[in-house]
C-alpha cells in the first residue's frame, strides 16, 4: 500500500511517497502553489500517478497541543483532499519536523538557500517515517 505524506505550507508543500510495500519512504517533491484548491489539484495528480491508497497531512499542534491558525489551515486542506480523491486522509502531528529538516540538511553541509528548495520534501518524509513507524508497531 502506497502511503503519501504531505508538509503543506503557504508557498510551498512537500510531499513524500512509500514504496509499494509501505514500509520506506521513496519518491519526494516540493510543489509551488499558494491557493489550497492548487495544492489540491497536484496532490491528487501525484496520488494518482502513483497509486497512493492513503493520505497522510501534517497538523501542525503548537508546542502544547492546542490547535492554531495553522491547524485549522491543515484540517481544510484535509477535507479539499478527501474531497477530490476519495482516499482517507490522516491528520499527523508534525511538530518540529521543519526544525528537524533543517537541521539534517544544516548537518548535511547545505546551505540557506539549499535548504530551502528541499526542506518542506525532508520535513514531509519526516513525517511519513514517523507515520510508518506507527503503523509497524501497530502491525498494521
Amino acid at each position: 500500500m502506497r502511503i503519501m505524506a504531505i508538509d503543506y505550507g503557504d508557498a510551498h508543500t512537500g510531499v513524500a511517497i512509500s514504496d509499494p510495500t509501505g514500509f520506506l519512504a521513496g519518491f519526494t517533491t516540493t510543489l509551488t502553489a499558494y491557493r489550497p484548491e492548487a495544492v489540491v489539484e497536484q496532490i491528487a495528480a501525484l496520488a494518482q500517478e502513483h497509486g497512493a491508497e492513503e493520505l497522510v497531512l501534517g497538523h501542525p499542534r503548537n508546542m502544547d497541543g492546542s490547535r492554531g491558525p495553522r491547524a485549522e489551515k491543515a484540517e481544510a486542506l484535509a477535507e479539499l483532499l478527501r474531497e477530490a480523491t476519495g482516499l482517507p486522509v490522516v491528520l499527523w502531528d508534525e511538530r518540529r519536523t521543519t526544525i528537524d529538516a533543517h537541521q539534517i540538511l544544516f548537518k548535511a553541509g547545505k546551505n540557506g538557500r539549499q535548504r530551502k528548495k528541499t526542506v518542506d520534501a525532508v520535513a514531509a518524509s519526516l513525517i511519513l517515517e514517523g507515520y510508518l513507524t506507527y503503523k509497524k508497531s501497530r502491525g498494521k
